[in-house]
């Protein structure tokens, strides 16, 4: 019989968070998720606060993931449905958008002003290098987590050739994949 992908509920460890601590641990979370929220996100929900394990954050990122919107968005309101239910959500939800939205806006209106200055733009091209080295930190930290399986790097090479290297559309990409993976993997070992 295959294993649920997603357990239902916390670990009996872990207690449960309250929808205001699960808006202050996003808010924080945005807050210092410039250019990228999600190593954030692992380093705060995995490593500091345990509030998912290793394997949890790496399964409820993938259906994150695959769903509809800002895969963050999702996780976090998945951590707090799962903590707090739909009020979690909710929380969670704010906390993770509501201080990002009131920054925007007001660089927006800032850039307006002054987005053509030389150091402006010398400021975001770094930005962007210093984005892009955070989501690579990321991804080998869980790849590291992940169980030494030959299915796992299959389909992340094949994910990556058929996404980096061919540049087909991810969804079809994943819509290809994901069927045959949940086939490949819902089975355990006898």
């Amino acid at each position: 019989m295959p294993r649920s992908v997603l357990p239902p509920e916390l670990p009996a460890s872990a207690a449960p968070l309250r929808p205001s601590q699960l808006f202050m641990l996003f808010t924080q979370t945005s807050l210092l998720g410039f250019g990228g929220v999600l190593p954030w996100a692992y380093r705060f929900l995995v490593e500091r606060r345990k509030v998912l394990s290793k394997l949890e954050f790496a399964e409820l990122l993938a259906f994150a993931q695959i769903m509809p919107g800002p895969t963050i968005c999702n996780l976090a309101v998945i951590v707090g449905h799962r903590n707090a239910g739909l009020i979690g959500g909710l929380m969670s939800l704010a906390g993770m958008v509501t201080a990002p939205l009131v920054i925007v806006i007001t660089l927006g209106i800032a850039y307006r002003h002054y987005g053509n200055l030389a150091a402006v733009q010398q400021a975001l091209s770094g930005m962007s290098a210093v984005a892009a080295g955070l989501v690579a930190s990321m991804s080998l930290k869980m790849a590291r987590d992940l169980p030494r399986q030959w299915k796992n790097a299959l389909f992340a090479g094949l994910l990556f050739a058929g996404v980096g290297l061919m540049r087909w559309p991810l969804l079809a990409v994943i819509g290809v994949l994901m069927p045959v993976a949940l086939i490949a993997f819902g089975r355990k070992a006898e």
